[in-house]
């Protein structure tokens, strides 16, 4: 029988809406209570080095307000070990970060920044938080990961969401293959498996019948959706999505 497929919520989006007008609303802390009533495992926010959406504040409040897991999503440097070490999240995911970038534009080159990453994810260990490396879906990153003792992976889903967004059928099979493809390698060396970024209701349904994966972080569609259904029952719904999707690998099994 599949395994239970958590959801974390991103409300990083949420502090976005927030920031165009300054102040206090909405509160991306009473988001992360109102995702945890309507079903999300945990809580995931993205503290960046130039605070564009979430804030320190913000990190303080959800780990001091929040009854379920929080991941902190941050890049990998001295400043942001330093205040995961203080404030002791569940969870830390080691993302790769630029300036002018959007958003997240593509995995953590975990291989090539080797001897960076070593000491900030034993920093992390130490402090018992766990660590997660947002990488590709690519064999020679799952392999550094593992090496670098890093006990999840979360595979990097945009290229594959975009493909399917897009129409674009080839595309979107060669990514899918290299997904599922780089999810059993992962588990064959004993990481735990994360997916996330640019999943929707149709994808997160689909990439919920790899059983190897234990959990989704998901964001910006659920707070985009919010505007038309509702943040909790965007929430609601993914978690039906998800849990059809689960059900097939159930029934594949």
């Amino acid at each position: 029988m599949a395994s239970h497929l958590r959801l974390g919520v991103n409300i990083d989006h949420v502090a976005t809406i927030r920031n165009a007008r300054g102040g206090r609303h909405p509160d991306p802390v009473r988001a992360a209570m109102l995702a945890i009533e309507a079903g999300a495992d945990g809580i995931t926010a993205h503290l960046r080095e130039d605070r564009r959406h979430i804030s320190d504040d913000d990190i303080a409040r959800l780990k001091s307000g929040i009854a379920k897991p929080l991941n902190l999503e941050m890049a990998a440097t001295a400043e942001m070990v330093e205040i995961a070490v203080r404030t002791r999240p569940h969870a830390a995911c080691l993302v790769p970060e630029r300036r002018a970038e959007r958003t997240t534009e593509g995995g953590l080159d975990a291989a090539g920044q080797r001897n960076e990453l070593g000491p900030r994810i034993a920093a992390l260990r130490a402090a018992n938080i766990r660590v997660s490396l947002f990488i590709a879906a690519d064999p020679k990153q799952i392999e550094t990961a593992a090496a670098l003792g890093s006990p999840v992976i979360e595979i990097h889903t945009g290229a594959w969401c975009h493909a399917l967004f897009d129409g674009d059928k080839t595309a979107a099979e060669s990514e899918w293959r290299r997904i599922c493809d780089g999810v059993t390698f992962a588990r064959s060396l004993g990481l735990e498996v994360h997916a996330g970024h640019g999943l929707d209701f149709a994808s997160a349904e689909i990439i919920a019948a790899l059983p190897e994966i234990a959990e989704l972080n998901i964001g910006h569609f659920l707070v985009g959706e919010a505007v038309f259904t509702g943040f909790a029952a965007s929430i609601k719904m993914m978690r039906a999505a998800m849990d059809r999707g689960r059900a097939k690998a159930a029934g594949s099994a």
